[in-house]
């Protein structure tokens, strides 16, 4: 070997060493968090395996559990029974504490007949690892099997495993006295070093303990396990980083860090704005902060709101469709770049862009998401607004109608969606839009105050009040006192 090949050899190992330290070093001090992930133990329970020996398979399991970070959010586990059927004895939402799994896994029988593991491979695929048995979606959460086997199969093994690995599932296999090397490297996913183990006997099975922890440890160099980090649900450890995600039923913010439980957080806005030659420049840029002024209410990201802009006059602009800035920053800078057109007032044509365009798919729209329309206006429309108007409303959009100036009330009300009074709004200053800003309310679900939702503020309310009710208890009393005294006296 060159010297520099062995320079580069040790760097290799002083660099792995450091990770195993860590690793190491980690998990003594209690500060691993293991990595959300979906777990499935498949065990073989075939005759060959004693009564004795499957004892020692379930303490090997319920050991592997104890290291897991065990919970709805964080890894959940099943467990597939096989000998020549399949039993699923436990599923992936059944239990969401240790002491819960462990006790069921203590209650497993073996089922003691022949040793079909590629019927136990396909079980666990579609079904084990199915939605309806608890398994997530999520590409964040990982899908690993766990084979436990002492045998020979009696089945075809390689093309079903293949096929496991290909729809995402890491296959690590554990091999026991008789069994075949050849037949768990076919299981197995790469590199096989990592995810092939072989003991000679069940008794020494308990060794492989401590590598499964590791495996699926989080090393706290990132940040979710020393809790230096400010996700509102859960944190989800990236090398050097982390990711925030939200507990079942709600949505990350745009802000990548706090949830809303909006049934509606996923929305398509688009803003239709009149940019005739009677709003003039200067009130046209008062329209352009207007709108920023609402984008900075909305929840903004990839997969919540999506705003798509049109400007109109005589004719209709397209400034951009939905979808094409997921963050506010980039949104409120595209906003700021858009250019006067000036000309006439044509609302009818524009709503009727809104219908047949802004809000279909090949423009950006989402299928069953909330659609609302925005349209600003400083006049009377030069055409007929009235059947665009209700084709919008009868397509299912949220429509809010603001007018500004020489608008017209009637033509605002036609545009605006029930109950009109919530849905429309005018006043005769551009300066004055600001406060419809605040009063248009996009959706239902509004932020919680930001006080309510800080507990130590919280504490301190709590702590205020208590003192306020013995300070008024003290007075009480002295008062008492003080009479007690003059009668005295």
């Amino acid at each position: 070997m060159t010297l520099p090949g062995f320079v580069m050899l040790l760097c290799i190992l002083g660099a792995q060493a450091t990770v195993d330290l860590r690793n190491a070093a980690a998990m003594a001090a209690g500060l691993c968090n293991t990595k959300p992930t979906d777990v499935v133990f498949i065990i073989d329970s075939s005759r060959s395996v004693r009564p004795s020996e499957f004892e020692q398979v379930k303490v090997f399991l319920a050991k592997v559990i104890d290291g897991l970070n065990v919970g709805a959010d964080a890894t959940r586990v099943g467990v597939v029974n096989y000998a020549s059927r399949v039993k699923n004895e436990i599923s992936l939402k059944s239990h969401k504490t240790k002491a819960a799994l462990v006790k069921a896994v203590s209650k497993i029988e073996p089922l003691s007949t022949g040793t079909m593991t590629g019927l136990a491979i396909q079980f666990a695929m579609n079904v084990a690892f199915s939605e309806a048995e608890g398994a997530r979606k999520s590409p964040d959460i990982s899908k690993v099997a766990i084979i436990v086997t002492d045998g020979r199969p009696q089945d075809n093994i390689r093309d079903i495993a293949v096929r496991a690995r290909e729809a995402g599932i890491e296959i690590f296999a554990i091999g026991v006295g008789r069994v075949e090397m050849t037949t768990l490297r076919q299981m197995a996913s790469d590199p096989l070093d990592d995810h092939v183990d072989y003991v000679e006997s069940y008794s020494l099975i308990e060794k492989l303990t401590k590598k499964f922890q590791e495996a699926f440890c989080a090393v706290v160099s990132d940040l979710c396990a020393t809790g230096d980090h400010d996700c509102e649900h859960i944190c989800i450890s990236t090398p050097g980083s982390f990711k925030c995600a939200c507990r079942e039923g709600h949505t990350l913010a745009g802000d990548g860090r706090t949830c809303s439980a909006c049934s509606n957080a996923a929305t398509d806005v688009v803003f239709l704005i009149d940019g005739s030659k009677s709003v003039r420049p200067e009130n046209f840029e008062l329209v352009k902060k207007w709108i920023n002024l609402i984008i900075d209410k909305l929840d903004v990201s990839e997969t919540n709101t999506h705003v798509g802009l049109v400007q109109y006059s005589s004719s209709v602009k397209q400034e951009f469709p939905l979808g094409r800035y997921n963050n506010k920053k980039a949104l409120k800078e595209a906003v700021k770049k858009m250019g006067y057109m000036e000309r006439g007032t044509m609302t009818g044509q524009a709503l009727n862009f809104l219908v047949d365009n802004s809000f279909t798919p090949n423009q950006g729209a989402r299928p069953g998401v909330a659609k609302i329309g925005i349209v600003f206006t400083d006049g009377r429309s030069q055409d007929y607004i009235g059947d665009a108007a209700r084709k919008a409303k009868e397509s299912g959009f949220e429509m809010f109608a603001v007018g500004v100036g020489n608008a017209v009330e009637d033509e605002l009300k036609e545009i605006a969606s029930n109950p009109v009074a919530d849905h429309y709004f005018y006043t005769a200053d551009f300066k004055t839009m600001n406060q419809i800003a605040k009063n248009l309310q996009i959706n239902d679900c509004q932020p919680e105050d930001p006080c309510e939702c800080n507990s130590l503020v919280k504490f301190q309310k709590k702590v205020e009040e208590a003192l306020q009710a013995l300070t008024k208890k003290l007075d009480a009393v002295t008062k008492r006192i003080a009479a007690l005294e003059n009668k005295i006296v």
